[in-house]
């Protein structure tokens, strides 16, 4: 092999470590100048409703949105089909919020829901933490340690989904859908609006069909519903498709956050 054949391979090398290792430190420079802005901070609310988080539809108009996550959990990594059947057949809009980690377990479902123009997807966070610049958890489950930990579950979920589907996520539930005020601060720097709801579709999927339906035949106009749609053994597909005819008779449509401003 002549020097210059080598010349050029060692060239080659170089410029594809610089392209392959340039997301890793831009990713790596935004982590640092958001911990910057927030190092010494502490937080003094904890909840699903800190402040900045939205829940509701900004409109009188008879319309509820319904959400539905894929946390990815070990135990969370189905899909209700028959749910995402109806609701295609129904032509029912939802905004999904979808956890990398489902991602990686169900890619080719993904791409075809992302596909949809029913559904919008958005963000679930990479490791479906919950948004906390100091730690704090919630269920058992640590948040994350730090905003630069914060930054990191956003936005490698958001670049992860961009990636996939050519479209940035406007909006974001953290695992578990609980927050500081500065978590949520840090994901309006991130671009995402902080979705909570004001109707508890299924409490993490444990709730049977019947008070699925309870909950959501207590909504009103403006209504955020939040559900699951990862976990088919569970109530909430039957419990949803079950309340739509008695929604609809009172008036009720269904659309998907982006069609909306938030409240």
């Amino acid at each position: 092999m002549t020097k210059i054949a080598i010349c050029a391979i060692a060239l080659l090398l170089v410029v594809t470590t610089l392209l392959t290792a340039a997301p890793s430190e831009e990713l790596q420079a935004l982590s640092s100048r958001i911990a910057k802005e927030f190092a010494g901070k502490t937080p003094q609310e904890w909840g699903e409703n800190s402040t900045g988080v939205r829940t509701r539809l900004a409109t009188s108009d008879k319309v509820l949105a319904l959400t539905l996550d894929a946390c990815g959990s070990p135990k969370g990594k189905g899909i209700d089909q028959k749910l995402i059947d109806f609701l295609t057949q129904q032509q029912i809009p939802a905004t999904l919020f979808i956890n990398a980690r489902w991602i990686d377990a169900n890619p080719e479902l993904f791409k075809r829901l992302a596909a949809n123009p029913l559904f919008e997807i958005a963000n679930h966070g990479m490791w479906h933490k919950p948004a906390s610049i100091n730690g704090r958890s919630i269920y058992g489950i640590d948040g994350t340690k730090n905003a630069s930990e914060l930054v990191q579950e956003i936005e490698l979920n958001a670049r992860k989904i961009e990636e996939l589907t050519a479209k940035r996520t406007r909006y974001y539930r953290s695992g578990t859908a609980y927050y500081d005020e500065f978590a949520v601060q840090i994901a309006q720097l991130l671009g995402h609006e902080v979705i909570g709801f004001s109707v508890l579709g299924d409490a993490g999927a444990s709730y049977s069909a019947a008070q699925v339906k309870t909950a959501l035949l207590s909504s009103k106009a403006g209504d955020i519903i939040i559900a699951h749609m990862n976990h088919p053994e569970a109530g909430t597909g039957a419990g949803i498709i079950a309340a739509m005819p008695e929604l609809k008779k009172r008036g009720f449509r269904f659309v998907k956050l982006s069609d909306y401003p938030l409240k």
